[in-house]
């Protein structure tokens, strides 16, 4: 017989909803929970999908995708005429999608990644994709991690104006400047690090605001997703502890 304790363990999660209408549902999606079931994890038991299903008690369709180690904004429709209206404008690229993330070294203050890409499972095909970037805060530590005397972080912003798989964990690995907690494509000795001194075993990486305008809908929908504490409590540190730190970009500043 199960104890008291061993039922709570089972409980399924309850996810964070960030906006809901009758056409879609968002919500704050965590670091490590995969959008659907999917053969690439098949030891998984929860899914976003239908965590959300259940919690509401009705039926829901990823409207987008989030890689499995991304946390933040992801959209469903409650109706499959609201899913083809949205997909119709992911696939136009009319949607407006901000990231933010935590990077080995100090980008430029800001910058276009035009960047083709191969596809991962076939590449022989190529794929153009474009990131907007700007880097809000960089940050430096008297510890030597590989070859390089400091250490040195930055947050930085990320505008993907493509939608290819892997695209902003690539575009950044491109410019020597990856995503840390990236076990694909980061660095291997800079994820160490974080995980020893920062606590941290996730990608650093979350989807922080999304806008859409489906056809049919007076306004545009803008949904925040506020960042999860494992991410936060990483930026905080780094605040707190770098010996030497700047301010870019203000967070906030939308005129750009």
């Amino acid at each position: 017989m199960s104890s008291v304790s061993d039922s709570a363990d089972i409980r399924p999660m309850r996810l964070d909803v960030l906006y809901a209408d009758e056409n879609f549902i968002a919500i704050n999606k965590a670091s490590g929970l995969l959008v659907h079931r999917t053969q690439l994890d098949k030891q998984a038991t929860e899914f976003a999908l239908q965590l959300l299903r259940d919690q509401i008690g009705q039926a829901v369709y990823p409207c987008h995708r989030l890689d499995r180690p991304t946390s933040g904004v992801l959209l469903f429709a409650l109706k499959p005429a609201a899913l083809s209206a949205a997909q119709k404008e992911f696939e136009a690229r009319r949607v407006d999608k901000t990231y933010h993330a935590i990077v080995r070294g100090w980008p430029e203050p800001q910058g276009l990644i035009d960047y083709d890409l191969k596809l991962e499972d076939k590449p022989s095909r190529v794929q153009t994709a474009q990131t907007k970037y700007r880097c809000l805060e960089r940050f430096e530590f008297p510890q030597a991690i590989g070859p390089y005397p400091f250490a040195r972080f930055a947050h930085v912003e990320l505008k993907p104006l493509s939608g290819r798989k892997h695209q902003l964990r690539r575009h950044m690995a491109h410019l020597r400047h990856p995503i840390l907690g990236d076990t694909r494509h980061g660095d291997g000795k800079q994820n160490q690090y974080i995980r020893q001194y920062f606590d941290c075993q996730r990608l650093l990486l979350h989807a922080t605001r999304l806008k859409i305008h489906p056809a049919g809908m007076l306004q545009p929908i803008q949904i925040t997703a506020s960042t999860e504490h494992s991410f936060y409590s990483v930026l905080e540190k780094l605040r707190q502890s770098s010996t030497s730190k700047t301010t870019v970009f203000n967070m906030n500043d939308t005129n750009r």
